[in-house]
């Protein structure tokens, strides 16, 4: 029997969390998602799945056996206040990876981290915890990403990219090899990274260059 889950937001990303979990069951695998926990609920329920109240309920949820959550927050510093009220519940959160995911046999991902459809995991990838990788990113042979970082869809990092805590890779970006992005930087949709990005920073454009 599968472990039971709680997913933590019930918008966008709640939703993308669910279809995930979902294809993973249609693949005979995966926790079984019971209802969304959301700050503000303001449906019953999400594509079919109850929402069952705000984070006054989770004691009980856990007190009733349910042992696993996952964060469907997209803002770092509250995914990461959340997290650590989970864990203080009692809660585990498990690295979620969608089956169609390309994953080589080294590639690691930490507790809590979120890997949607079709992403590229190359040899030796590290994603770091409560990281998110979107839909169609590739991250090529030695990329590492921080905890907390969240890459966009269709990002390309290729070999050695070295992504920093909370740093947010816009969707579509591409960097080359062996960058250093900072952490907390950010880098605009489409954005083409050829140096370095420090601490914090926001790039955008071809080649990127800092905004402000």
């Amino acid at each position: 029997m599968a472990e039971k889950l709680i997913i933590i937001g019930a918008g966008g990303h709640g939703r993308a969390l669910l279809e995930l979990l979902r294809d993973l069951a249609g693949q005979g695998g995966g926790p079984e998602p019971v209802g969304f926990v959301d700050s503000l609920p303001r449906l019953p329920e999400v594509l079919g799945l109850p929402v069952l109240g705000d984070e006054a309920v989770l004691p009980g949820l856990r007190a009733a056996g349910i042992s696993l959550a996952c964060v469907a927050i997209g803002a770092a510093p509250v995914r990461a206040a959340i997290a650590a009220r989970l864990g203080a519940l009692g809660f585990t959160l498990p690295p979620l990876l969608h089956p169609s995911v390309i994953r080589a046999g080294s590639a690691k991902v930490a507790a809590g981290a979120v890997v949607l459809p079709r992403v590229v995991l190359g040899a030796a990838v590290r994603v770091g915890r409560l990281a998110i990788v979107n839909t169609g990113a590739i991250l090529e042979h030695d990329t590492e990403i921080g905890a907390l970082a969240h890459v966009g869809p269709g990002a390309v990092l290729p070999g050695g990219v070295r992504v920093g805590e909370g740093a947010l890779i816009g969707a579509g970006a591409a960097c080359r090899p062996q960058v250093a992005i900072g952490a907390g930087a950010s880098i605009g949709v489409g954005a083409a990274v050829i140096a370095d990005v420090p601490a914090g920073a926001v790039v955008a454009g071809v080649p990127a260059r800092p905004l402000g």
